[in-house]
């Protein structure tokens, strides 16, 4: 080796380290395969990608592996992650795609569940065809091509609930729950790994100068408190907006308490949850007192509690969420957490609500309802990358998945969501979330 480093294929190699090395030398590959592709081998060369990644199982992910890459920020380390990124999403993709071309023939001909097939098969090649990153201009255009792909699939979920709406009868609510479980758990680790590559690149191009530590998804200080105020004043609007009133909210426990978590996923199950004790509290109170009625209606409670007592740091964090809706009744209680279980514009008293296919208020929160399908409006999951409730919720209730995704985003990092009915009086629901520690080594997807 001399002075100017390595010769591979007769380009040379600057010395520099083994990170860009390992990459300049991937490039140079990927740019002799890629002189041999023509039009007509687009189709088979897809067909043996999706073959050869099929054989590849997604590497366990972990907290330690996925913050690593912030702690601290550089260029190496922001390499290594859009290498990752590049060898890990492409295998979970793959998944999905195999997923959905097992479902039974009819089902795959759905139009919403095709287009769901197509969006995922193209943004699968789009990932495996990409050539290396090898320094921080060409992650900064990756990063951009990976912000389009995220926002490209930010109405999948809304898109198969309809399309498994529309096919029910060709395939069991059985597996409807787990191929839907199994779908969202491996759309959250995605968005995890992609988004986290997103804020690391965003932040070492704003402040390229400074010593950036614990930079990504995850915020260190997450304030319960906070989310839940801005949570409650869109929900808050959200009601009144559809059923012409809607309860106070009370806040109370430790209100200093932070701990390190992804602010979305708190957001999100909060939403949803107070989605459903709002609606409950207001039809509750208007059932038994009149539309009319000035009686002033009972509040929605929030208390947080840590598991040590007061402090700033906590290992788990317990929030409860009280209301005084008139609970579940128990012929729904078995569906609570079932998909698309809705009594959404049902009449309960005339007795449609009571059976199989509703769910009470606590099934029936929409993911942005069914405008959401195919249009920009809401947009639920542009949750990470920074749009949050700014894009919208959608209506108050319809497709019935927001209590089962709550659950899901709340036990994704090992917590806990358990509902308690009074049926006639309220609903308690406990939630149980453990803070992200920088060293732990739990796989988490």
């Amino acid at each position: 080796m001399g002075l100017l480093g390595n010769t591979i294929r007769g380009q040379i190699v600057l010395k520099t380290s083994p990170v860009l090395q390992r990459l300049h030398f991937r490039q140079c590959l990927h740019t002799e395969r890629s002189a041999d592709d023509t039009p007509d081998s687009d189709e088979s060369e897809l067909s043996h990608l999706l073959t050869r990644y099929s054989q590849q199982p997604p590497r366990p992910l972990t907290l330690k592996k996925l913050l690593s890459f912030g702690s601290p920020l550089s260029q190496d380390s922001l390499l290594e992650s859009a290498e990752y990124v590049l060898a890990e999403i492409p295998r979970r993709l793959v998944g999905r795609v195999r997923a959905l071309e097992a479902l039974p023939f009819i089902v795959t001909t759905n139009p919403f569940l095709s287009r769901c097939l197509r969006a995922y098969r193209s943004s699968f090649e789009a990932l495996a065809r990409h050539p290396p990153v090898i320094d921080l201009e060409g992650n900064w255009e990756f990063t951009k091509r990976l912000e389009g792909l995220v926002a490209d699939h930010a109405n999948d979920i809304p898109t198969m609930a309809k399309g498994f709406q529309e096919c029910a009868k060709y395939i069991s609510s059985s597996d409807i729950s787990s191929f839907l479980d199994q779908a969202i758990r491996t759309r959250i680790g995605v968005r995890l790994v992609a988004e986290q590559h997103i804020a690391l690149s965003r932040a070492l191009r704003d402040s390229p100068l400074k010593q950036l530590h614990d930079v990504g998804v995850v915020d260190t200080t997450c304030s319960p408190v906070q989310m839940a105020k801005v949570c409650s004043k869109f929900v808050t609007d959200l009601c009144e907006a559809t059923l012409g009133a809607s309860p106070s909210l009370v806040i109370e426990g430790d209100l200093q308490a932070t701990f390190a978590y992804v602010p979305v996923h708190l957001e999100f199950a909060l939403t949803e949850l107070l989605k459903n004790a709002f609606r409950a509290t207001v039809e509750h109170h208007q059932k038994l007192h009149g539309s009319s009625s000035t009686k002033p209606l009972p509040p929605v409670i929030i208390t947080i509690a840590s598991s040590s007592g007061l402090t700033t740091r906590t290992p788990f964090l317990s929030l409860r969420i009280r209301d005084q809706g008139g609970g579940v009744s128990p012929a729904n209680l078995p569906f609570i957490f079932s998909y698309a279980f809705t009594t959404s514009g049902r009449n309960e008293d005339s007795g449609e609500a009571g059976d199989e296919s509703g769910g009470g208020p606590y099934a029936a929160q929409a993911i942005g309802g069914s405008a959401a399908v195919g249009g920009d409006d809401g947009n639920l999951f542009g949750e990470i990358a920074g749009k949050g409730l700014q894009t919208g919720m959608g209506t108050l209730s319809g497709l019935g998945y927001g209590l089962p995704l709550a659950k899901l985003y709340a036990t994704y990092f090992g917590g806990d969501l358990q509902l308690v009915s009074l049926y006639n009086h309220g609903t308690d629901v406990f939630l149980k979330f453990r803070c992200l520690q920088q060293g732990d080594v739990s796989v988490i997807s």
